[in-house]
């Protein structure tokens, strides 16, 4: 059964270009689109991507921060029918080299710098051997399918391509060539491959097609989403929330995206002020910065709606606050596996259920909220872990079977692992999570992962890494630590081997030494009493 009119998210912008040619598309800094130009420039990108060589469902992974090029690249490397692997731009060499390595990416484009980030610099040095190949590809080590790499920016390598000579070499594809790519793409073909951190360790590649325009485009309409809307768009659009809820609903809608190359609360609202802003967006810590910069220097806005997934009991106070300073928001629940919303509330709710709950399960989609214990479905009012099932359910976690079996059932039940309950009015509840994920201003971090790092010094005998609460970001890491014996090592000398190396958001903000864990009687680490064993020490 068709999940929905079947489109691509490259023929979406062919379509907006169609209906607001005019109209205008994107402001970045002191430059301008109409959606004319935007699809313009678009056809220029997807016909590099053909003349480098980009092959239909090849991997294409990004790595830079927001600027129009993104967002060129996000539909171009869709129109040619490859697949979009965007990369944090928080990574650091390990997690990019194990990102672009895990994903099979034939082809990465990254930027030079942005401000004091090195991005070609890092790398380079997860690169020990770069060499050519006769066909003019690239050969790398340690990066057995990487073939080429573009810079947006100075080269400093051989076999590195500019992207000045990118987008030259795209001159020689005609309209027709890309028009015949563009026909091809398979709306049920691999669309996108994002990564997010699990609780085993590495991060895991989330796989969509491109059915999930059919989510974006019912909560366009749910929100009230017009052409005549601007949105500030300041999260980072390797996330699935700028990805899907700003840069994907503006071309569905015909609105216009001003987009922040980095989030400044106090930067977003002048622009908000002097480009009539309707829309605001973000996590609570992004929220929080809005109203402490507003307080600060009060602005004349035009905000109309703001979107703030919500319901966790921590996230409320701050909804309540931004009703009364900026706007209505409307909340959800989502994560990267179901797409970014499955379940909302719209602006016609109460201020309560807008800000206390997650809001309704959108169309076609199903829940369960499940016992961990009994297995048994739990009745209104009782907390479980929660099942979602429904077409843009990922389609499993890229080359990790047995991750996508624990995950997804043979029933198409997505376990999220995360804790909910249902009120009495239907809506759901976001309560936290059942695994031991972190979530860092937004982020998902996987205590696994840095529980790694830890552990491979050679001075920690064991580590475990927990929560403590935060109130910009919700949480940040805390880490327990038992030493070898004889082993020296101190807070500063953990930290310094991990910076540069991982991303910012995965290091502790606190190491704890002790002499021992509380165990289970099955021998596993009893993380309840370790974050509170935190708070007793932190506060």
């Amino acid at each position: 059964m068709d999940w929905y009119r079947k489109r691509t998210l490259g023929g979406l912008l062919t379509e907006a270009a169609a209906r607001y040619g005019a109209r205008e598309a994107l402001v970045f800094e002191d430059r301008r689109w109409t959606y004319a130009e935007f699809e313009a420039e678009t056809d220029r990108v997807a016909k590099a991507l053909v003349a480098l060589g980009v092959a239909p469902g090849e991997r294409v992974a990004l790595w830079m921060t927001n600027r129009p090029e993104w967002l060129f690249l996000m539909f171009a490397i869709a129109r040619v029918g490859a697949c979009i692997v965007p990369l944090n731009t928080r990574y650091r060499t390990d997690d990019v080299a194990y990102t672009v390595t895990q994903s099979r990416s034939a082809t990465i484009i990254t930027l030079d710098r942005s401000g004091p980030i090195d991005y070609q610099g890092m790398l380079l040095e997860s690169m020990p051997r770069v060499a050519s190949r006769a066909d003019g590809t690239l050969d790398v080590d340690n990066y057995p399918d990487l073939r080429r790499l573009v810079v947006l920016g100075a080269p400093r390598a051989d076999g590195f391509t500019a992207w000045d000579d990118f987008i030259a070499a795209g001159e020689t594809i005609s309209d027709a060539q890309l028009a015949e790519r563009a026909a091809a793409v398979d709306p049920d073909g691999m669309m996108m491959i994002c990564y997010t951190s699990g609780t085993t360790g590495h991060p895991k590649g989330v796989m969509h097609s491109h059915r999930p325009i059919r989510n974006t485009a019912e909560r366009a309409q749910i929100f009230g989403l017009t052409c005549t809307d601007v949105h500030m768009n300041y999260l980072p659009l390797f996330h699935i929330y700028a990805f899907s809820e700003i840069s994907m609903a503006c071309v569905m809608t015909g609105a216009c995206q001003v987009l922040m190359d980095v989030f400044d609360a106090p930067r977003a609202l002048d622009l908000a002020e002097q480009e009539g802003a309707t829309l605001l967006h973000g996590f609570e810590a992004h929220w929080l910065d809005l109203l402490n910069a507003q307080a600060e220097r009060p602005r004349k806005l035009a905000i109309r709606l703001g979107t703030l997934p919500s319901g966790v009991e921590s996230t409320v106070p701050i909804a309540e606050k931004v009703q009364d300073v900026f706007c209505p928001t409307v909340s959800g629940f989502g994560m990267s596996e179901t797409w970014a919303f499955i379940a909302v509330s719209n602006p016609a709710h109460t201020r309560e259920q807008r800000t206390a709950s997650s809001g309704y399960l959108m169309n076609d989609y199903e829940a369960r909220i499940v016992d961990v214990e009994s297995g048994r479905e739990q009745p209104p009012g009782e907390p479980g872990e929660l099942w979602i099932r429904g077409y843009a359910v990922m389609d499993g976690y890229w080359d990790k079977p047995e991750a996508t079996a624990d995950t997804l059932d043979a029933d198409g039940w997505l376990h999220t692992g995360d804790m909910a309950m249902q009120r009495a009015d239907g809506m759901l509840v976001f309560m936290g999570r059942y695994k031991d994920m972190l979530k860092v201003g937004g982020e998902n971090v996987s205590p696994a992962e840095i529980e790694v790092y830890l552990r491979d010094m050679d001075e920690v005998l064991d580590a475990a890494v927990v929560a403590y609460p935060d109130p910009r970001l919700a949480e940040v890491p805390v880490a327990f630590v038992i030493l070898k014996p004889g082993a020296q090592l101190d807070q500063a000398g953990v930290l310094a081997r991990m910076k540069g190396r991982v991303a910012s958001f995965k290091i502790p903000r606190h190491v704890l030494f002790v002499e021992a864990f509380p165990m289970t009687s099955s021998g596993k680490i009893r993380k309840v009493e370790l974050r509170q064993q935190a708070r007793d020490t932190l506060d």
